[in-house]
This record gives structure tokens, C-alpha cells and sequence, in this order.
């Protein structure tokens, strides 16, 4: 049966926390963020429904179409009508993977919660033994990627720069190879719905609250169909919006670079000068517009830093919603 929820926002769903969905009768919530997926929905479902089931535990599936433009949302309404673990939520347009993750998030009933990707890189299988460390005490359990066969090496060396950059810049450590992979208590979970970031970095947000957590390693495997969905530019816009969210250092490190600039032009009118003294000149028109160009391009570059935290600001002000739920379908049952 589907549900039309025009227009339900992440303020409604997010912001009153006492009015977060909980189920006595659910266990365990797995979170899917899709974004034109159709063709890893059902093989998806197949492999979560078999280990789910051996686990012994009530659970539901959510499945959340991040605006897809093909069938995604079809193939979600139809394994929904067959499937009474299945849920599906769909937003109005693409809101990017932290928002569609953040409103499953928001719609998940269980006392333990597992998000994950579509793609099936993500084993369902180890959800297995997330759940039998969250059941030792542990309030977040994290997984980390090993594998280097399934990942090219630009991605590697890139992933791995990030995570020391942004460890470095937002004291915040993260380990390179993190992901969306994990599992959480609903305690965690509810601070985390309570953080009114604009951009929101849920990996970066999880180390930030501390809670007791452990990390288990896996491998990755390959896509089972289709093609990423992040691409170059995708991916350095969420590097720098996850630091920007976490870190002010850039704008220190602005200032440090301009005192170091300043000082050296200072040493250069002094040196000038005591050329000037001594009854000499001092030549090289070239070097002095390169140096006037390189001083100018380290000014842009702060000021396009600036100008990055100060549009956060003005997107922070408009306070618009992070996602909106157009529909949601679920299987009633009798």
C-alpha cells in the first residue's frame, strides 16, 4: 500500500525527536540509499532477506529512492507489495547520498540500525557479525574496506589522501577505507538526527560523537550492475564540503600563509632599500609581476576559502529542509 506524504521535510521528520518513529516489535533497521538502481533492487533484497532471516531477529529493509530517473522506484513499490519487511520512501528530487541516507535514517523503527549501499559492494553477509559485536556493548560498529583488487588506484590514493587530510584539519581520525557501512544504536542515532548541519558528513559526524565503537575489515566486491554515481567532480565537492562541515584550520592556515607573505615582501622593501642606499638599482621587472601574480593567486585562493564558509553560513540561514518525502509504500499486514 502506498502512502503520499506530500512534502514531509526533514525539519518535520528530524528536528522533533520525540516523534521519531520506534517499533517495540523491530529489532534491527537496514538502511539502503538508491539512486538509479533498478537492476540491483531485487538481487539486493534476495541476499539481505537470506541472511536477515538466519539472524533470529525481527528486521526491516528501507529503501530510499534518491530521485531516481529509471525504474528504481517501480522495482521498489513491487518487492514491497511481496516482501512485509520491505519498506520504501521516495523523495521529490535527488538530494544526494547523506540526505537520502539521513531520511531512512529518519524513518528507521529499530533498536539497532544498518546503513549500507545498493551496489552490493556492501556484503549483506557481515551484517552478521555487526550485530554480534553490537550485542557485545558496542554502540557504533564500523567496517573498513581492505580489498585493493576491486579498486582502482587512483581511488585508493585519493581516498587515502583525504582521510589523512581531513583527520589532520578537523582532529576528527578516520581511517582510510571508511564508508557508509556500519551499524548504530538508536542513542547514536538520534544525536546524529539532531545535528542541523547543511551538508552533513555522517562518517566524519559518527567519530565526532565518541560513542564506544569497534571496526571490522571486509572486502569489497564488485559492483553487480550499473556504474558509480560519483564522479571526479562529485567526489571533490564532498571532500570539500565534509572538511568545510568539520574544520575552520583553512581559514587559520589563510591567515598563517598571508603573515608568511607579508613578512617576506617586508624583507624585500628592506632589501630594495639597501640597494637603494648603497646607489644601486634593482632589476627584474619579470620576477617582480611573477612574484605580484603568485601573491595574487594565494589571495584568490583564501578568498575563495572564505567565500566557501561564508555560503555555508547563507545556506545555513535559509534553513531549508535536507529532503523531502514525496511517498512512502509498505505492506500491510493483518
Amino acid at each position: 500500500m502506498e502512502n503520499t506524504t506530500a512534502f514531509l521535510s526533514s525539519e518535520q521528520s528530524v528536528d522533533e525527536g520525540s516523534a521519531l518513529p520506534t517499533s517495540s516489535d523491530i529489532y534491527l533497521s537496514v538502511v539502503v540509499p538508491l539512486y538509479n538502481e533498478e537492476s540491483n533492487v531485487q538481487p539486493l533484497l534476495v541476499q539481505l532477506e537470506n541472511t536477515l532471516h538466519n539472524l533470529g531477529v525481527s528486521y526491516e529493509i528501507i529503501l530510499v529512492d534518491d530521485g531516481s530517473r529509471d525504474r528504481t522506484w517501480h522495482m521498489i513499490s513491487d518487492c514491497s507489495s511481496s516482501m512485509p519487511a520491505v519498506r520504501g520512501v521516495k523523495l521529490v528530487r535527488n538530494f544526494g547520498h547523506q540526505h537520502a541516507l539521513l531520511a531512512g535514517l529518519a524513518s528507521a523503527r529499530g533498536q539497532a540500525i544498518v546503513s549500507m549501499d545498493g551496489d552490493l559492494q556492501h556484503p549483506p553477509a557481515l551484517i552478521q557479525e555487526m550485530l554480534a559485536q553490537y550485542q557485545k556493548g558496542y554502540l557504533v560498529v564500523n567496517t573498513c574496506r581492505h580489498d585493493r583488487e576491486t579498486v582502482s588506484a587512483f581511488k585508493r590514493i585519493s581516498s587515502s589522501s583525504f582521510y589523512k587530510v581531513f583527520s589532520f584539519l578537523s582532529d576528527v581520525p578516520m581511517e582510510a577505507g571508511a564508508s557508509d557501512f556500519r551499524l548504530m544504536d538508536r542513542s547514536v542515532l538520534k544525536h546524529i538526527l539532531a545535528i542541523q548541519d547543511v551538508d552533513i558528513f555522517i562518517r566524519g559526524t559518527i567519530e565526532w560523537l565518541g560513542f564506544s565503537c569497534v571496526t571490522i575489515p571486509y572486502n569489497a566486491g564488485k559492483r553487480f550492475s550499473g556504474k558509480t554515481k560519483y564522479n571526479l567532480l562529485k567526489m571533490f565537492r564532498f571532500a570539500g564540503g565534509s572538511i568545510i562541515s568539520f574544520s575552520t584550520k583553512p581559514l587559520i592556515i589563510g591567515v598563517w600563509i598571508g603573515l608568511l607573505t607579508s613578512s617576506l615582501a617586508f624583507l624585500e622593501i628592506i632589501y630594495i632599500l639597501f640597494q637603494y642606499a648603497n646607489g644601486r638599482t634593482v632589476p627584474g621587472w619579470a620576477s617582480t609581476v611573477g612574484v605580484i601574480s603568485f601573491l595574487f593567486g594565494i589571495l584568490f585562493v583564501i578568498l575563495g576559502i572564505i567565500g566557501a564558509y561564508l555560503s555555508r553560513i547563507h545556506l545555513a540561514l535559509q534553513n531549508r529542509p535536507k529532503f523531502i518525502v514525496e511517498s512512502s509504500v509498505e505492506r500491510k499486514t493483518e
